[in-house]
């Protein structure tokens, strides 16, 4: 059963944020073996990044715990807080799966 991690950036870090974000996407590439799904939690509008959700394709809390501690944008000092919580997949790609 794969892992949800969310993040919740501090705030006025958003320059921290944009520092990070290319080496930050590399990371996310690199391991994209992992990655069930992935992106920004941002505004209504479209604008801003204030988060994350991740979904890591992983059994094991220890790789999720891994992989999001190895994030360039955890090294960064980018978040105020980290939430990894296991995920049951109902429904997934368009299909019921329970």
């Amino acid at each position: 059963m794969p892992y949800a991690i969310q993040t919740k950036d501090k705030a006025g870090s958003s320059q921290i944020r944009a520092d990070n974000r290319a080496v930050h996407i590399e990371y996310l590439t690199a391991n994209k073996h992992l990655l069930l799904a992935a992106g920004a939690l941002i505004e209504d509008d479209g604008t801003g990044g204030n988060g994350g959700l991740l979904i890591v394709d992983t059994d094991d809390r220890k790789e999720a715990q891994k992989f999001i501690d190895n994030d360039p944008f955890t090294k960064a000092g980018l978040f105020e807080s980290v939430t990894i919580t296991r995920w049951r997949k109902a429904f997934f790609d368009k299909q019921r799966l329970i």
